[in-house]
Parts: structure tokens; sequence; C-alpha cells
């Protein structure tokens, strides 16, 4: 298809689907601070002027300082970078587990009751649950998150990829490339995974935002990464004691919160309705 094709296409969808075009201006517009933080922040976000402490908002520190006299807008800035980056990376990881065992289980049905009951074992537990030990064993590192939250996290694409292979593999065109003598590889990744796609993309979607709550989470526990590394989860922490002296600090960490996941689930659930307009939403 001509490329200017499919911008006059893309750019009719976003004119028609206002939702999605408010979740990807919100989701862009974060994505683009967190990048652009060295540019963007006034300060460094660890720089500490213990006489500017609990100093209010103004040109200089446009949210203010925290406890130690640090620019809050430096450190909200900064501290979407690390919360961005494990959720992307931890995404990726259980979508691409997710997605060879659920589609090897759905095809082959030797392999279903093992695969599936395996995935039972690590959806029975919460996934809180299963993040304790790790962070543990490893410690509160950018690495131990990412193992803590791909190891119960997994199992949930798993399911959603098992369902979309079932349904494909019914189809007439699997048993005629399996009577044109197709091998399984060929089926699976030439007919059964394009036609996976849009669960994929929208399980993904949502999957990002449930993955920045579960960050957050740690960080809040004091599980996530430790101080003084910036992480909005690790400064909602910090900042609910001071909330009569300097508001911003937790405020401003949960609006960014809120704003990522609703602008995930923006996309996700519109997504959805356009690849797939007669199914239902998927929890993630």
């Amino acid at each position: 298809m001509n490329p200017l094709t499919q911008l006059n296409g893309l750019w009719e969808i976003l004119r028609s689907n206002k939702t999605l075009t408010v979740g990807l201006f919100i989701f862009i517009s974060l994505c683009l601070i967190t990048v652009l933080a060295p540019v963007i922040a006034p300060h460094d976000p660890a720089e500490q002027t213990l006489e500017l402490r609990f100093s209010p908002p103004s040109f200089t520190y446009p949210l203010g300082t925290d406890q130690f006299g640090r620019c809050i807008f430096s450190r909200i800035v900064y501290g979407g970078q690390i919360s961005l980056a494990i959720a992307v990376i931890s995404t990726i990881a259980c979508v691409l587990i997710g997605v060879l065992v659920g589609t090897y289980a759905g095809y082959y049905q030797k392999l279903d009751a093992v695969l599936m009951r395996t995935t039972d074992i690590f959806l029975a537990f919460p996934a809180i649950v299963l993040a304790l030990p790790i962070i543990a064993i490893v410690g509160p590192t950018p690495l131990g998150i990412i193992l803590a939250i791909l190891l119960p996290g997994w199992a949930k694409f798993a399911r959603v990829i098992r369902s979309s292979t079932l349904s494909v593999k019914s189809n007439g065109f699997i048993e005629a490339s399996k009577a044109a003598g197709a091998s399984d590889t060929h089926i699976l990744f030439r007919h059964i995974l394009p036609n996976c796609y849009g669960p994929i993309i929208e399980i993904a979607t949502l999957g990002l935002g449930a993955k920045i709550i579960t960050i957050t989470s740690l960080g809040f526990l004091g599980l996530g990464v430790q101080p003084p590394i910036p992480e909005w989860g690790t400064m909602i922490n910090q900042g609910l004691p001071l909330l009569d002296k300097t508001p911003m600090i937790a405020l401003s960490a949960g609006i960014m919160i809120v704003l990522f996941v609703l602008a995930t689930n923006l996309i996700g659930s519109e997504l959805r309705t356009i690849l797939d307009p007669r199914s239902d939403t998927v929890a993630i």
C-alpha cells in the first residue's frame, strides 16, 4: 500500500476517533517530557539546597522544593524515565513469553494441559506476593523490579494469546495450509500469529499502564528504585507525610501516574474497538 495512503487512513482514524487522539496526545506528551528531561528540567534532580527547603512554586522552581531543597519539577520529569523504561521492557518481555506459551498451548493439544496448568500456578498468586521474594533476592534494582513484574505478568498474556490461537486455528485456511504440506512453524508464524496482532497490540497497550501501577506501587512500599534516584511511587511515599508543607511532591507524582494510565487505557480500549469491534475488553 502507498505510504501516503496509509498516512491518510491513519489521519482519518484519528480525526474520527477523538478518544484515541486524546489518549495518543497524552501518551506522546508524557513520553517526550521524560525523554527530554535533561533539556526540560531546570535543575539536577539530586541537587540539594537546604536553605531553600519547602520553597513555594516560583519561576526558578515551578513546583517548589522538597524537604532537601531539591526541585520537585525536575524530580517529576526525571522520575518518569526509570518508570517508563522498566514498564516498556517488562511489557515487551511479558508479551514475548506470553505469545510463545499461548501460541504453542493453543496449537499443540499435547502441550496445552502442561503449559496452561503452569500458567494457572502463576495466576493463582497475587502479583505482589510473587514480587516480594524476587525483590528480596535480587534487590530493589531495575533488574529486580523487571523480574518481579515479569514472573507473574506473562501468564495473563499467555491466556489471551491462547484463546486467540484457538480461534484462528479453527479457520478453514489453517486446514488448507496443512493439506498443502505447510510445516507447523510456517503455520504458526505466517498464518496464526499475524491474525493475533490485534489482541497482542491491545493487551500490550493496556498492560503498559498496569505495569506503571505495579512499578509505582513497589516504589510506594519502599521496594522500588531507591533514593536519591527519583521515581513516582517513591515520591508519593515521601510526600504523603509532607502534604501540609509541600503537597506538590505527592500530588504531582500522582497526577503523572493517573495521566499515563488514563492514556494507555484510552488507547488500548479504542484500539480494541478498531481492530475487533465484536470483542469484549480484556483486563491485564
